[in-house]
């Protein structure tokens, strides 16, 4: 079985993410959502929408959230509009809050723990998705990445309490922890299901703080910046990210990695790769050489 591709390229720059995005060989097609993290106001180590713009542009995408579940600037309508405006994404492209107008269930086949999972309503208005990923560390999943942004990131503000619950929303902070991570795996193949081949991903190793774009006060990074990877599957995409930390020779790759590794964040993969949403084993592919 040929492996998943995944590409590679160092320097971390607006013109870099288009070629990840030519590198991949695919025309994303129709109407285009562009899944990025808004940040929580407060927030240092988001990335932010100057950095955006030029891949946004390019496919002439527009940029998709979701309410949060938690008390935050994020978490209804009204103020997650505001921190949009406030944050500058208003003024680079169209904005869809995907929930604004309430939620769909999507089907999880054979999952771990969720039958189904509830997303932003809106979603249903686009053709294609192109995931714009800032690679960190995370206090709840260990990191985020590509599959935590197309899980809890597309989830309404009840869908994320439902993921998080491991499928009961009461339970959003109680749930036993493997059974989130493994949830989040659930909720992951609802999205590359309903989208199919017409999905693209791209992680940025920048700014890797052990904490998440959501937190409103964040640690400042130990670890440097690594640079941009991409694939068409979301699981050997965060496998090689998260292999690039553990090959680095920077002293704050420790601080990181036992965010990581204390959180079992590589539980994710793991369980994401079990329901065949993609494949750990993978090929990178470094465009500077």
């Amino acid at each position: 079985m040929e492996k998943s591709k995944v590409y590679f390229v160092k320097d971390i720059t607006p013109e870099n993410m288009i070629k990840m995005y030519e590198a991949l060989d695919v025309k994303l097609s129709g109407k285009i959502a562009v899944k990025v993290h808004s940040g929580e106001v407060g927030n240092q180590n988001f990335i932010r929408p100057h950095f955006m713009k030029p891949i946004i542009d390019y496919v002439q995408g527009t940029i998709v959230e979701c309410n949060t579940a938690y008390e935050g600037k994020r978490n209804t309508t009204k103020e997650h509009w505001e921190t949009m405006k406030l944050h500058g994404w208003c003024d680079i492209a169209e904005v869809d809050i995907m929930d604004e107008n309430g939620e769909i269930s999507l089907p999880v086949k054979d999952g771990f723990h969720l039958k189904e999972n509830f997303v932003g309503k809106n979603i249903e208005n686009y053709d294609s998705m192109l995931v714009l990923t800032h690679f960190k560390g995370h206090p709840m999943g260990g990191f985020g990445g590509a599959l935590k942004n197309i899980s809890i990131g597309i989830a309404s503000s009840h869908g994320k309490a439902h993921i998080h619950g491991a499928g009961v929303p009461e339970n959003i902070w109680t749930a036993d922890h493997d059974s989130f991570l493994e949830s989040m795996a659930d909720a992951s193949q609802t999205i590359v299901d309903y989208f199919k081949e017409n999905i693209v991903f791209i992680n940025v190793m920048c700014n890797m703080s052990v904490d998440c774009d959501c937190c409103a006060k964040a640690e400042d990074p130990a670890i440097g910046d690594i640079g941009i990877l991409c694939s068409l599957d979301p699981v050997a995409l965060d496998q090689a990210c998260l292999d690039l930390v553990y090959a680095s020779n920077d002293p704050g790759r420790n601080h990181l990695l036992e965010r990581i590794e204390s959180r079992n964040g590589v539980h994710t993969v793991e369980a994401a790769a079990k329901l065949n949403i993609g494949s750990r084993e993978y090929e990178l592919i470094d465009l500077d050489k």
